[in-house]
C-alpha cells in the first residue's frame, strides 16, 4: 500500500455538491467508532447504520470490513503526519520539531478521552496482524527522527532515535492505563533531556 503525506483524499465525494457520498461516510463514521469503541466492538451493522449507507455501497467502495479497517489505519496515517508537518511548519529547531511530537500528543490525548495510541490500539486487537499503515507510519516517525537528530548533530541518530520512540509508546500507553496526561508529559521531558531540547 502507497502511503501519501498529503491531506485528505477526495474519495467518495461527490464533486458536484461537496457532501460525501457513500464511501466516505462509512470512512468516517468507522473512523469515529473504531477510535472510540476499537475495531473489534464495532460491527458492521452498526457502521451502516450510523452512516446511512447500505450494505452493497460498503462491498462496493472497499469489499469488506478488513478492507475499511486498512482505509482507516490509512487515513490516521496520513492525518497525523499532515498534523506534525502544520505544527512544525516555521520552526527551525530539529529539537523542537521532535517535541511537538509530544505537543500534538498532549494537546490531544484529554479530548480522546486517554485512549492511548490508535496503532498501538490495532496492533492489540489484531496481534496476527501486521497492517501496512501501522508499519509505514511507524517508520515514518523512526525516519522522521534520525533526520532531525542527524540536523540537530546528536551522536548515533539512528539508536538515539529508536529510544525516543521506545519512550513515546510508553508515554501513550502510560497515558492510557493512568487516564491522565502525566505519562506523555514525563515522556516529553525526558526526551528533551536526551536531547538536549
Amino acid at each position: 500500500m502507497t502511503v501519501s503525506t498529503r491531506g485528505e483524499s477526495n474519495i467518495g465525494r461527490n464533486p458536484r455538491v461537496g457532501k460525501p457520498g457513500p464511501a466516505e461516510r462509512l470512512l468516517e463514521t468507522a473512523s469515529a467508532l473504531f477510535s472510540e469503541h476499537g475495531i473489534r466492538a464495532v460491527g458492521i451493522d452498526r457502521i451502516l447504520a450510523e452512516s446511512g449507507v447500505a450494505r452493497a455501497s460498503l462491498y462496493s467502495a472497499y469489499g469488506s470490513k478488513d478492507a475499511l479497517v486498512v482505509a482507516y489505519l490509512d487515513r490516521l496515517d496520513r492525518r497525523d503526519r499532515a498534523r506534525w508537518v502544520d505544527a512544525v511548519a516555521g520552526m527551525q529547531d530539529p529539537a523542537a520539531k521532535i517535541l511537538a511530537f509530544f505537543d500534538l500528543a498532549l494537546a490531544s490525548a484529554p479530548s480522546k478521552g486517554y485512549r492511548g495510541c490508535q496503532y498501538s490500539n490495532a496492533a492489540t486487537e489484531f496481534p496476527d496482524e501486521s497492517f501496512a499503515p501501522v508499519v509505514a507510519h511507524r517508520e515514518w516517525l523512526r525516519g522522521t527522527l534520525v533526520e532531525l537528530l542527524t540536523a540537530a548533530g546528536v551522536a548515533e541518530p539512528d539508536a538515539v532515535a529508536l529510544r525516543i520512540r521506545l519512550i513515546y509508546d510508553g508515554a501513550f500507553a502510560g497515558s492510557k492505563l493512568e487516564r491522565t496526561d502525566s505519562p506523555l508529559r514525563r515522556g516529553r521531558e525526558m526526551v528533551a533531556e536526551l536531547i538536549g531540547g
